[in-house]
């Protein structure tokens, strides 16, 4: 199921280019901004904007999903703690947000979108490094 005005439904977020692997449920996708290294974002594959739009079990794997996720982040990362957050206010369909906190993190006690910063995007090669060290981390 799909909803025709959803961006994310419709493939125009998050970035083709910033696939990183499929899971059962999910796509999971290197962040744009790339300024906490290996934010990532898990969006599931369906339509639903909130949890209990979705059955036990599918609820069940999506959290298998966003562990699989976060484990393949910390040891592509050295994450000194993950942050994993389901938010939906600007994208009204379900995903994470998941952010390695590592030990030179600038601010960290803040929330990863609450840290002023200059956005950081990756490109080039610089980006097919860091999807490659996920892919090889992640079923796909």
């Amino acid at each position: 199921m799909s909803a025709p005005a959803c961006v994310a439904c419709a493939g125009a977020w998050p970035d083709p280019a910033h696939r990183i692997a499929g899971l059962a449920l999910t796509v999971a996708y290197l962040h744009e901004d790339q300024f906490l290294p290996g934010s990532t974002l898990l969006v599931l594959r369906r339509h639903a904007t909130e949890l209990w739009e979705l059955t036990r079990e599918e609820r069940a794997e999506l959290l298998e999903e966003v562990t699989t996720v976060a484990r393949a982040l910390d040891e592509a990362y050295g994450a000194a703690k993950m942050n994993c957050a389901l938010l939906g206010n600007q994208i009204p369909h379900v995903h994470w947000h998941i952010v390695p906190r590592r030990l030179d993190d600038p601010a960290p006690r803040e929330a990863p979108w609450s840290i002023a910063h200059v956005p950081r995007r990756l490109g080039g090669t610089e980006l097919e490094a860091a999807l490659a060290g996920l892919r090889l981390r992640l079923p796909h």
